[in-house]
């Protein structure tokens, strides 16, 4: 054990090597009631996920919100690995922002690791003043102790790419990270590398369209994002935007965890693409596609060619794997990255998604596969939905995955996943050679909560884990 240091870990390889404290034994996962139908608040779930518990693949809390709607979503700490040479800082709140109310919720997860509280709420209107931005949705904490958040858009539901900043201690909000006039016209995820003075952001879409579902008459009106948006991160200015094609929207980017490295990945929803992004030798940076999964002909959808829709995508602590979601084709990848140019696929498996044989849609033309394949099911339950969130174990040999995307396109695209709820399972990792199987034993079924199912989403383990912790 470190004596005279803060949260998180030294170094990435330290995290993975279980330097500091055992295997995962809960995760906390926001859980969603907006659009299924039942007028409950949404709720933090704790998952007991110790092999050796009784209560093992159970929820054995819930924390529900004090308000209806709020659409929890994304999560972030007050304080990770980038503090882990300040002994006065703790890992011990967990800030959950709401995508459609704007609220944000400040759990206390220090008291009781296995049930959490509510520290403090920071209202709507706060945003609004103090930063002019709302639908926060990734937050990281800093070095300085401070936690900024990325919003989608401003109080009006227009798209916005700003951020706010939090107070570390009082959870006040300062105003916003960014400064000077220019912004991005969309935001959503974000990473920063301090040692290259640099802080990266993506870009969903309009939130005043997306909360609706999806159109495709929007993609032509420009509601939905295509630029990595690149800021200085000394100055907190924007200062190059990296266009990845019209409607690609670039979600989820993240740096290889290495604090010296000059690259990290990004993927793209709807171009189905995984861009590698880099420091070229002039200073700026640049971007180039790595990964492409095809969309596949189809019959009896929305439209005639189904993309992939990679949704989530993550990198193990040693920076050797790159694993990602298709969320609508079913299917979970991993790639090794040790060629960072030439990701090679060396794991895949498919749990449900919009292909599966006997359902609605006929696949007519598929570039990867032979057949459609057979639908999902463990432990006598047929998954509804396709595979989403993903969170990897620190030792990188375990991937949890729930199905949920966002509350409005979960109803639009996987209306089953709505009335059965989502499902959290977890994935054996091969670290070695590289594989993916599914444990058959691990299964927790959100469609058998108390007030009905509800849509669980994004994964967090109370010792930090590969997407929210970062290095400085």
């Amino acid at each position: 054990k470190c004596g005279a240091c803060g949260p998180g870990y030294a170094t990435p390889l330290d995290a993975m090597k279980g330097k500091y404290g055992p295997r995962e034994e809960i995760l906390y996962l926001p859980c969603i009631y907006r659009n299924t139908g039942i007028e409950k608040p949404d709720y933090l779930a704790t998952v007991d996920v110790d092999p050796k518990s009784p209560h093992y693949c159970q929820v054995i809390h819930r924390l529900p919100m004090p308000n209806l709607k709020d659409e929890l979503h994304h999560s972030g700490w007050n304080a990770c690995s980038s503090c882990f040479g300040d002994a006065t800082k703790r890992r011990n709140r967990l800030i959950l922002p709401s995508l459609i109310s704007s609220r944000i919720y400040v759990v206390d997860v220090g008291t009781d690791l296995r049930a959490p509280r509510i520290h403090k709420i920071v209202e709507p209107v706060e945003l609004f003043w103090k930063g002019n931005v709302a639908n926060p949705h990734t937050s990281h904490c800093l070095g300085s102790g401070e936690i900024v958040i990325s919003c989608l858009g401003d109080p009006s539901g227009n798209g916005k790419g700003g951020f706010i900043l939090l107070d570390g201690e009082t959870f006040e909000v300062k105003g916003n990270w960014e400064k000077g006039e220019k912004v991005p016209s969309m935001g959503y995820d974000f990473w920063y590398q301090p040692r290259h003075n640099v802080l990266m952001s993506t870009e969903w879409g309009t939130p005043k369209i997306l909360a609706g579902g999806f159109d495709p008459a929007d993609l032509e009106k420009g509601h939905y994002g295509r630029h990595i948006n690149v800021w200085d991160w000394n100055s907190h200015t924007y200062i190059q935007s990296i266009d990845l094609g019209k409607n690609s929207i670039p979600l989820e980017i993240r740096f290889l965890h290495n604090p010296d490295a000059a690259e990290g990945f990004v993927g793209c929803a709807l171009s189905s693409a995984v861009h590698r992004f880099y420091k070229t030798e002039k200073g700026d940076w640049a971007a180039e596609k790595v990964i492409e999964v095809p969309s596949k002909k189809v019959r009896g959808w929305l439209l005639p060619d189904m993309p992939g829709l990679i949704t989530d995508i993550l990198i193990s602590l040693d920076d050797r794997f790159l694993y990602f979601s298709n969320w609508l084709h079913g299917d979970i990848r991993q790639y090794n990255i040790t060629n960072t140019r030439k990701p090679k696929l060396v794991g895949q498996v498919f749990l449900g998604g919009s292909i599966t044989k006997g359902g609605p849609v006929t696949v007519v033309e598929d570039q990867e596969l032979q057949c459609q394949p057979e639908p999902f099911v463990i432990k006598g339950k047929k998954m509804p939905g396709g595979p989403q969130m993903i969170q990897l174990s620190l030792d990188g040999k375990r991937l949890y995955v729930t199905s949920s995307l966002y509350s409005s396109w979960d109803k639009q695209f996987y209306p089953d996943l709505i009335k059965e709820g989502s499902l959290l399972l977890q994935i054996d990792v091969d670290t070695e050679r590289g594989g993916l199987k599914v444990n058959k034993n691990f299964l927790v079924d959100f469609g058998k909560e108390p007030d009905g199912p509800v849509l669980a989403h994004e994964i967090r383990y109370p010792g930090g884990d590969s997407t929210s912790d970062i290095w400085m």
